[in-house]
């Protein structure tokens, strides 16, 4: 893991052409870093190196810095400048806490919603999920955890719980750097479990389960993130 006081690498991506803001791709960039544990809880995000990489200027990395504090990925302070957070064992034990409550009140109104075209989806990742696990395959779940959990929220159909719930997943991504087959394996299962009551119908199954899923995942994580880490499978 890197040292509280190590300088962000340079790691060239430079972002391209579209009609999104700057401070938009750049945030999405360093926040991906961020998630995948390319950039280390407690590293420093120095904005020139960051602007050099991605080929714009500093105001644009400023104001994505911004965002990403309010998200409470990083924290700005007079001294230090911008670092990625990290959070104290109480803290992710709060966040995990939060997180679980809205992700069962979400599987409640998946389940009570039953939108068939999201369900759909979701067994297509569901059945994804599962062959890149049996394959060991395990660079490629971290994009399918995020859609199963993607799909799950609008199969909930409530906008705030989304926004709210993509926040709580951001911020406690990077406490599950580092886990192994089998935490994904488990984790995949209790997704199975999930979906199984969504589309039975079930709110108050599916929201237990998907609470228990939280905090299951809380408590098998790794102590630290290990140097070869893999990306979140919660």
């Amino acid at each position: 893991m890197a040292d509280s006081d190590s300088l962000t690498q340079v790691r060239p991506r430079r972002i391209g052409a579209d009609h999104a803001p700057l401070r938009d791709k750049v945030a999405e960039e360093i926040r991906a870093a961020i998630l995948s544990g390319q950039f280390k809880p407690g590293e420093r995000l120095v904005e020139d190196r960051l602007a050099e990489e991605f080929g714009v200027s500093r105001n644009p990395v400023r104001e994505a810095m911004r965002t990403l504090a309010s998200e409470g990925l990083i924290e700005v302070t007079a001294r230090r400048g911008a670092v990625v957070a990290s959070l104290s064992p109480q803290e992710a034990e709060e966040l995990l806490e939060v997180r679980a409550t809205l992700e069962g009140a979400n599987a409640r109104l998946a389940a009570r919603r039953h939108d068939p075209e999201v369900l759909e989806q979701l067994k297509s990742v569901l059945i994804r999920g599962n062959a890149a696990i049996e394959a060991a395959r395990l660079a490629e779940l971290s994009d399918l955890n995020i859609a199963f959990h993607d799909h799950l929220a609008r199969a909930g159909r409530n906008r705030v719980l989304v926004d709210l719930m993509k926040t709580l997943r951001d911020r406690s991504g990077p406490l599950f750097q580092g886990v192994g087959i089998e935490f994904a394996r488990e984790s995949w299962a209790e997704h199975a479990s999930i979906l199984r009551a969504v589309i039975a119908g079930d709110p108050e199954l599916a929201s237990m389960l998907a609470y228990r899923h939280v905090l299951n995942a809380g408590a098998r994580r790794p102590p630290a993130a290990a140097e070869d880490a893999t990306s979140p499978q919660e």
